[in-house]
């Protein structure tokens, strides 16, 4: 009996989307947990002068920020996050890469907008970021934190005003709904078409710690744009 076979059965088989997507996520989060204290500045002249590609956090004050970043690097004390919102008034630098050598830094900004915060502070701080966000060399991408409850802010506009030239110019953008948990499903849809339109062509994603949503694709993202010659980042 003649038996045909099959000239499928021995071609390479293209991994499947989600495996694809699965195993860069799994890089990703593998990298983003070699997250390493670096140095801390009180204002933007402290900062070291770094050829890295940097990726700073930014939002309100009770966004979720620190959440965030301690999730994402699955340490759960590398952001700080007081018991008194606004008080840390600190650039932050994370270094992050394996093998002991960097290839990237996150900075955490401080959270604003805080109302317990004297206004000379607010006023101080607002500054300090704003030159940051637009003098800074190496910066790649800014991630903005948002509480999808509350929306945009006031101060978060003006931010996204500040920032709208460079990411005209290829600065990358993102912004992240945090607490997506405490949102149905309709409003989560919602909020994902509301913040698409206010983010000037940013990325939004959706992010809940609790419920682990969101997670692998910020992660993808960060690593991509921190490595976009990597073959990986396809």
């Amino acid at each position: 009996m003649t038996t045909h076979s099959n000239p499928l059965a021995s071609a390479p088989q293209t991994p499947a989307p989600d495996v694809a997507a699965k195993t860069a996520a799994t890089v990703a989060l593998g990298w983003l947990h070699t997250a390493k204290f670096l140095t801390t500045a009180p204002q933007l002249h402290f900062l070291p002068t770094l050829d890295l590609p940097e990726i700073a956090f930014v939002g309100r004050s009770n966004a979720g920020k620190s959440t965030c970043i301690n999730t994402l690097t699955q340490q759960k004390q590398l952001a700080f996050a007081s018991k008194k919102p606004g008080r840390t008034q600190h650039i932050n630098l994370f270094s992050l890469g394996k093998q002991g050598v960097t290839d990237a830094v996150l900075a955490d900004l401080p959270g604003y907008g805080y109302a317990a915060v004297p206004k000379q502070d607010k006023i101080r701080w607002q500054q300090v970021m704003a030159n940051y966000l637009v003098t800074r060399e190496n910066l790649k991408a800014i991630v903005l934190m948002c509480d999808p409850r509350h929306g945009l802010t006031e101060l978060d506009e003006i931010l996204l005003d500040v920032v709208r030239p460079r990411v005209e110019d290829g600065l990358k953008f993102l912004v992240i709904l945090t607490k997506a948990d405490k949102l149905t499903r309709v409003e989560q849809t919602k909020a994902l078409s509301i913040m698409r339109l206010q983010a000037g062509g940013g990325e939004v994603r959706l992010f809940s710690a609790t419920k682990r949503q969101g997670i692998d694709e910020v992660a993808t993202l960060l690593w991509q744009w921190a490595h976009p010659a990597s073959p990986v980042a396809a």
